[in-house]
């Protein structure tokens, strides 16, 4: 196994990642310049002193403490310049770590401070990757965030404006914030809309509550993804549901960690989940706030957990599959995925 996945190897791996948030992958050098240039004070003027501000340590406690992170980061991400730059740099980061496709999420309604609309907000994190796309040759989709401890007119606006951009840039609508504090119930009606407006439908669940919820957000939300899902495995028959309908989890292996949605590695169930037939991604979350990439999160994975050759790439192809894109554009990306897995000698 060591001479397999050497850091090279686990570099040069095509790979997706589904679920990635803006606002949890900004550069301390971005902050720095968007600061100055915005007028916003900060604590300190250098990179490395901004980090504690943007990024939690060991010794996180709990998902809201996590979350508390993103209150710095937003801040200045309040014009169209920074959210598009932003995005752009998402993907710059992803294409470092040969990254083919990015799913990156953000909440509109969060981005309005200084008076950009909600269908602003979307139409400029589209454009910023649209040039990350001719400048790296990544695919990228939009997914917009309704945010739990929004009201619902709120909500509704977000997915309206979604439904707008679909099939050009916006590929799905999410639920996200506080789960233990907002149950997915209280939000039926905002995701009939987006089943109204035919919007395909992702659903934090199971990380900071239990997998009743990620019950509610399939059956009654429409979720055909699940943001984490670590706490499926404390209900049996509703992770037989989710394997029996085949809805892929959307795994943030070091995120999970730190926000303890599991008590630490012995207990992450990413093994069990594999090996009773869930479809599993592996992604990053938060790039800045968790000090991670999707090279780390694959590294992690294989010293902790063993995968073999043939699960790893079932993990990367898993991305392919439960990717948010229409047959045509998911064919190619397998294609392409495959000729260089196999060029990595990793198909044989």
């Amino acid at each position: 196994m060591e001479t397999i996945w050497t850091e090279d190897v686990l570099s040069r791996l095509p790979k997706v990642d589904l679920h990635l948030h803006l606002d949890g992958s900004m550069k301390p050098e971005t902050i720095l310049e968007l600061a100055v240039r915005q007028g916003i004070e900060l604590p300190v003027y250098d990179k490395v002193g901004l980090i504690p501000h943007m990024r939690v340590g060991e010794e996180c406690g709990s998902l809201t403490e996590y979350l508390s992170k993103f209150d710095f980061a937003i801040r200045f991400l309040q014009s169209a310049e920074a959210l598009e730059r932003v995005a752009y740099e998402v993907i710059e980061q992803a294409a470092e770590h040969n990254c083919k496709y990015v799913e990156v999420r953000f909440a509109p309604q969060l981005h309005r401070n200084n008076g950009l609309s909600v269908e602003e907000t979307i139409h400029h994190v589209i454009e910023g990757l649209k040039r990350a796309y001719q400048d790296f040759g990544v695919r990228a989709g939009v997914i917009a965030i309704c945010m739990r401890n929004h009201a619902c007119a709120m909500n509704k606006e977000v997915v309206e404006a979604a439904g707008k951009f679909v099939g050009k840039g916006v590929v799905a609508v999410d639920l996200a914030g506080d789960e233990a504090s907002y149950p997915p119930e209280i939000f039926r009606e905002v995701f009939a809309e987006s089943q109204r407006l035919g919007i395909p439908i992702t659903i934090h669940a199971g990380e900071a509550a239990g997998a009743s919820n990620v019950y509610e957000a399939v059956m009654n939300l429409g979720a055909v993804r699940i943001g984490h899902g670590v706490r499926l495995k404390e209900n049996s028959s509703i992770m037989e549901m989710i394997k029996d309908r085949r809805i892929p989890l959307e795994m943030c292996p070091i995120s999970n960690i730190q926000t303890k949605a599991v008590a630490g590695w012995d207990d992450y169930p990413i093994r069990e989940y594999l090996d009773q037939g869930l479809i599993i991604t592996i992604n990053t979350d938060n790039p800045s706030v968790s000090n991670t990439n999707i090279t780390k999160e694959y590294r992690v994975l294989t010293e902790r957990f063993g995968f073999t050759k043939s699960e790893l790439v079932k993990l990367i192809m898993n991305g392919v599959e439960a990717a948010f894109m229409d047959e045509s554009d998911r064919l190619l990306l397998r294609r392409e995925m495959e000729d260089e897995l196999n060029a990595l000698g990793l198909l044989s």
